[in-house]
């Protein structure tokens, strides 16, 4: 039993939300956020990112930093670049990138739901990473980044979806990278209701991205209950802002490895040694890539030469973790071949989105890295899987595009 509310959303005046809505705050290193808010001074990344209006030297994570960002969230408000709705309402929010569109209910999910295990996690959270998100939060009294949420496929959602997006739209704009973004509001009671309804029958929702985001926004909470003992559980801060998707409108893109030499292997030695795992073919030159089209095959480049390789049947896996194609890379080439024995520390291994594409694989091997390796991407059945089992994926497993903005919705807390 899940409990996702209707909430009143702040979100921007219609006329402003372009400029507006911002990529999240992470995707960003410091000098690339304030490049990017001197020349758009109205993007929302200047509230999430408010060390850009403070010299390159100051401490990004000390208190004055956390007060400015309430500060501009407050003015925005005040000011109009902000309205508030007057009652409880979900969203729809359509993201639609290179002519494919994925559709989700923006709404708010329970502190408890996320502490009890219904909300599903599947990868572990840093505290470093946590706590300033957490400043953030409680600084500003609202969450300002939507947690990335799935769920299996309901119909009468999806019904009431499909509906409601025949009506005029709230929002409908283009950003600058292409993603088109469209937004509906659901206002009817007999929608809101009959959606409560069928998120309280499901027992499992999963985080698709968003981990770091939602362990702050629930420690947050837990903050906010100790310094109102007399909470009822119905207050804003024991939810925390999300999208939440049907399984049937995500794909999740690949997370390719580039590595920066062969562990002292000659290039013949190293193609020999992999030959006890894979079938190996030479399949292409540079500059034509080669993306893998089924599980347990993996792309190579190496030497100006794209390889395809197939792992031998006897090495794959029923297990949820150790199944997966990035688990059968590092179990059978980083770690025994590569002596890479944790990726998430190992200075010689750097992973490369699939937004990216081959041609960065390339460049990546032709400028800092010796060898690349394409994957094929981790499925939504698989991350349920391994979600339901208890079990954590390796790192970087899964890439998602397009990504949630910022700043279109602000849940107050």
């Amino acid at each position: 039993m899940s409990k996702v509310l209707p909430f009143a959303a702040f979100r921007p005046a219609p006329k402003v939300v372009a400029d507006v809505a911002a990529l999240p705050y992470d995707v960003y290193k410091r000098a690339e956020a304030k490049e990017y808010v001197a020349s758009h001074p109205k993007s929302f990344l200047k509230i999430d990112r408010p060390e850009t209006c403070f010299p390159d030297d100051f401490d990004m994570y000390s208190q004055p930093v956390y007060d400015k960002a309430a500060e501009l969230l407050h003015t925005a408000i005040s000011d109009g670049t902000y309205v508030h709705d007057a009652e409880p309402c979900y969203y729809i929010y359509e993201l639609i990138m290179d002519g494919r569109s994925q559709t989700g209910i923006v709404a708010t999910v329970s502190v408890d739901d996320y502490i009890n295990g219904t909300v599903m996690k599947h990868e572990n959270t840093l505290e470093a990473k946590e706590q300033d998100r957490i400043n953030h939060i409680y600084n500003c009294g609202a969450q300002t980044g939507p947690i990335f949420l799935a769920y299996r496929d309901r119909a009468r959602i999806n019904e009431i979806v499909s509906r409601v997006k025949q009506e005029e739209k709230t929002y409908g704009f283009t950003a600058e990278d292409g993603v088109t973004h469209n937004v509906w509001i659901i206002s009817d009671a007999s929608d809101i209701a009959a959606i409560r309804q069928e998120f309280s029958d499901e027992n499992r929702i999963y985080i698709a991205d968003g981990h770091h985001r939602a362990a702050s926004a629930v420690k947050v909470g837990l903050k906010k209950r100790e310094e109102n003992p007399g909470y009822t559980g119905e207050e804003e801060f024991n939810f925390f802002l999300s999208v939440l998707f049907p399984e049937s409108e995500l794909a999740i893109l690949p997370y390719n490895r580039v590595v920066k030499d062969l562990n002292g292997f000659a290039e013949e030695e190293f193609i020999a040694k992999l030959g006890e795992f894979f079938d190996i073919e030479a399949v292409s030159g540079a500059g034509q890539g080669y993306q893998p089209k089924a599980k347990g095959v993996f792309g190579m480049f190496l030497g100006d030469t794209w390889y395809k390789l197939t792992i031998h049947d006897e090495l794959k896996s029923d297990d949820a973790v150790a199944g997966l194609d990035v688990s059968l890379l590092q179990d059978n080439v980083l770690g025994p071949i590569l002596g890479i024995e944790d990726p998430r520390v190992d200075k010689r291994i750097d992973f490369v989105g699939g937004i990216r594409g081959l041609g960065e694989l390339e460049r990546r091997v032709n400028t800092d890295m010796k060898v690349a390796f394409s994957m094929y991407p981790t499925s939504i059945s698989e991350l349920f899987g391994v979600a339901d089992a208890g079990l954590l994926m390796p790192p970087k497993s899964t890439w998602f595009e397009p990504k949630l903005r910022s700043g279109i919705f602000i849940h107050e807390i």
